[in-house]
């Protein structure tokens, strides 16, 4: 057998490969056996009759067919090895020439993992972020604990800013209703901004009973393309006012938080517990950042089979939670005012930056000889088996070895992230403080 490579592109390769005659005598030897193991031949056991009949009861056409499918498939592996491509999926195959016991020519068409050429690893450019909580965050944290305290008393008296107030609604454009526009029961506290610019201002003022419309015009902005920009009215019915009184931020609700003692405990637990979330996710998107710019250091192209993969993965994710609120896929895009063709243009940017970050990845972890032992696949294995042990088909996956796999994958993975992070003088971020537990409580409104 002979090789001869041709290079479409960096990701597409084509090889023709010359079989010569002891390939072909290997391949019709087996051809033959095939065809004869289901053939009935007078005289004969079910598969035993000898290459000279099955070849006259068959014909020369399907032992030739027979043949060359088997030379292909079983010299094809070989062929790949030996032109040094290695395949990820086999685009066409073309047989080009055959001289029956002689020789026989195919062209095979690939899609192959590409030439990674790493670029500097030490001297990327990402910053993680400030991980320490403005004022303004301990607040409103602050702010949701007060409210969660709050007692609520129905007033008789008009609805102002702060109140709660319960109403129905019937939302109609051009004079019909819209969807999603409807609710009743609803609670609202007013000057919470939960509604467009000019609703519940239009309920300040309003007393239980009193029936009125609203007249708005949505955002231009506004999510719901049909929507956007549009005059609408909204026939409401205010049915109660809650006046809503708020305890004082003092030591006494400090103490109904947990244990703590004073106000300024309670401030300074919560501005521990931000910084602890505020390093994780800082965490999260430096490694993310890393990756980028070590794929924009790197010369690296993205197959398009992997990135259609990437782009099921990115629908299927999209369709099941659309699916979980009642929507299909397209029905998700309509109301997020996409076309297919606009969701497919920004899907496959975000699908090709994925498949190149992982190729990186793959090829630092190669060239550091960074995996993940086996014993660290065993310790994972064990800490999933304690979180999924009521489910029968998630113990049953863990058994499964392309499932062992994945998980050996994934930590080696993130092995090699907390790599590039230490690469780049990240080793005081990487000793994250130890976690608190919580100590807030809230406690459900009334």
């Amino acid at each position: 057998m002979k090789t001869t490579t041709k290079k479409l592109s960096d990701t597409r390769v084509e090889v023709k490969v010359v079989l010569d005659g002891d390939d072909l005598k290997i391949a019709r030897e087996k051809a033959l056996a095939r065809l004869a193991a289901n053939l009935k031949v007078q005289g004969f056991r079910k598969g035993k009759a000898p290459a000279s009949l099955v070849e006259k009861t068959v014909g020369a056409n399907e032992v030739t067919n027979e043949t060359l499918d088997i030379a292909v498939r079983s010299t094809m592996p070989a062929a790949f090895d030996q032109a040094k491509q290695d395949p990820i999926a086999i685009e066409n195959v073309n047989v080009t020439k055959y001289v029956p016991e002689e020789t026989a020519e195919y062209v095979a068409t690939a899609q192959i993992l590409p030439d990674v050429k790493l670029g500097d690893y030490k001297k990327l450019k990402a910053k993680m972020d400030k991980t320490e909580p403005s004022a303004k965050d301990v607040q409103e944290i602050l702010n949701n604990i007060v409210s969660a305290y709050a007692e609520k008393v129905v007033a008789k008296k008009a609805a102002a800013l702060g109140d709660e107030v319960i109403i129905d609604f019937v939302g109609k454009k051009d004079g019909e209703i819209f969807p999603g526009g409807s609710a009743k029961d609803h609670h609202l506290v007013l000057g919470s901004g939960q509604f467009i610019p000019g609703f519940e201002d239009a309920i300040v003022g309003k007393s239980a009973g009193d029936k009125f419309d609203i007249k708005v015009t949505f955002p231009k902005d506004y999510g719901e393309k049909s929507l956007a920009g549009q005059p609408a009215v909204f026939e409401t019915l205010l049915k109660q006012v809650n006046e809503v009184k708020k305890p004082a931020l003092d030591n006494e609700l400090a103490k109904k938080c947990g244990n703590f003692q004073t106000i300024d405990e309670l401030k300074a637990d919560i501005k521990k517990n931000l910084e602890t979330q505020n390093r994780h996710r800082a965490i999260e998107k430096y490694r993310e950042d890393l990756v980028a710019d070590l794929v924009k250091n790197s010369k690296v192209a993205a197959p398009e089979i992997l990135i259609n993969d990437q782009l099921r993965f990115i629908k299927d994710d999209i369709a099941r939670n659309a699916a979980s609120r009642g929507m299909s896929f397209e029905q998700y895009l309509e109301r997020a005012g996409q076309t297919v063709e606009d969701w497919e243009k920004e899907a496959r940017a975000v699908a090709e930056a994925r498949v190149k970050s992982s190729l990186v990845l793959q090829i630092l972890a190669r060239d550091q000889g960074i995996t993940a032992s086996d014993e660290e696949v065993e310790a994972k294995i064990a800490e999933l088996r304690d979180v999924y042990q009521r489910s029968k088909e998630a113990m049953a996956n863990l058994k499964k070895p392309e499932v062992r796999q994945d998980i050996k994958n994934r930590l080696t993975i993130d092995k090699t992230l907390d790599f590039l992070v230490e690469a780049n003088g990240g080793d005081a971020i990487m000793n994250k403080p130890a976690e608190s537990k919580p100590k807030a409580k809230a406690k459900k409104s009334k």
